[in-house]
């Protein structure tokens, strides 16, 4: 019977000492998350700027998953755009994203479908894009009305 005490002890303590080794949630993060330049992109109104925005991009599965989260500010001539391979409908949230933002969904044609203003930081409620679209652009909240950014208007980008 002790050596079924002792096996039992030794169990709860590897099975306690595995939990400790667990890794650190997302959300505990130590380091700030800071901005890449990769890119400019403009916002055309009539094919004359509105808007020239120092860009991140988000081109691969783990940065599309992961966007703007974990940033606690973001400076107003910055964004981030998402560059799709397929053409569909989009539903974004802000999951683990603690600034607020607007949406702005891009058709393949480069020309703005819709924009979800003042998309509210940690809020999981999806945020349809209701078009097929091939990019998605996050900007600070605000930003879109702003500059006078409007649905129809296009994009410009280019990776440096």
């Amino acid at each position: 019977m002790r050596r079924f005490w002792i096996s039992a002890a030794l169990c709860a303590a590897l099975f306690t000492a595995g939990c400790k080794n667990e890794t650190t949630p997302a959300n505990n993060l130590q380091e700030e998350v800071t901005f890449t330049h990769e890119g400019d992109l403009a916002i055309l109104h009539d094919d004359k700027p509105v808007i020239l925005l120092e860009i991140e991009i988000a081109d691969n599965d783990f940065e599309t998953e992961t966007g703007l989260m974990y940033r606690t500010k973001m400076q107003e001539d910055r964004g981030m755009l998402f560059i799709f391979k397929d053409i569909r409908e989009r539903f974004f949230y802000m999951k683990n994203t603690e600034i607020a933002l607007d949406i702005i969904y891009i058709g393949e044609d480069k020309k703005i479908k819709k924009i979800a203003a003042n998309a509210q930081p940690m809020d999981e409620t999806s945020i349809p894009s209701e078009a097929p679209v091939k990019y998605v652009l996050e900007v600070n909240a605000g930003m879109a009305a702003k500059w006078g950014v409007q649905v129809g208007d296009s994009i410009s980008y280019e990776k440096i």
